[in-house]
């Protein structure tokens, strides 16, 4: 698995290049190839189905990851959601994790960055009760559950987390894109 990201972006176009770039340098990709959707709305590569990808961006900020089999990414910028969220979305485990959180809002961000890669990873979005999408709490180190890899980081202001087949890196590639000024 290989994860890029960048930062600055002024508009979400921006996010798609990122993932040219990623592409390009991973894969030898050029230009970005079709991107299509799969039933649940998950993208890929037609006749590249072997090369499996997941794009996120959230504000001014971009992820993408690209692995051989499939796999999520999300990003977040950290907001205060609206009361009461944490439990209508999240399990007893989560809420238990959350209070012993010192700061709610971040710590909220980092398990929706968790939930999103889990749903972004099996293709079918969110299409289940969030409360019933299974992550671990998360940890710095990568970890394994329900069969499937997870990694979370966070940054003042941003969540973000992958999950897929492969363990995740401990790093990820923070690109610079050229974006104009208007």
């Amino acid at each position: 698995m290989i994860i890029y990201s960048a930062e600055g972006l002024t508009a979400r176009s921006q996010a798609r290049d990122l993932l040219a770039l990623a592409v390009k340098e991973c894969w030898g990709l050029s230009p970005l190839p079709e991107i299509a959707r799969r039933k649940g709305g998950k993208p890929y590569f037609p006749g590249h189905e072997d090369f499996h990808f997941n794009l996120s961006h959230s504000g001014n900020l971009a992820l993408c990851a690209l692995d051989g089999a499939p796999v999520g990414a999300d990003i977040q910028t950290v907001k205060e959601w609206r009361p009461g969220l944490p439990e209508r979305v999240c399990s007893q485990p989560e809420l238990s994790w959350l209070e012993g959180q010192s700061d709610l809002w971040p710590a909220f961000t980092l398990l929706w960055a968790l939930k999103e890669a889990r749903a972004k990873e099996s293709g079918l979005g969110l299409t289940t009760s969030i409360r019933e999408i299974r992550v671990p709490p998360p940890e710095t180190d990568p970890v394994l559950f329900d069969g499937l890899w997870f990694r979370s980081w966070s940054g003042p202001g941003w969540a973000a987390a992958v999950c897929g087949h492969s363990e995740p890196p401990e790093n990820f590639f923070k690109k610079v894109l050229d974006i104009p000024t208007v």
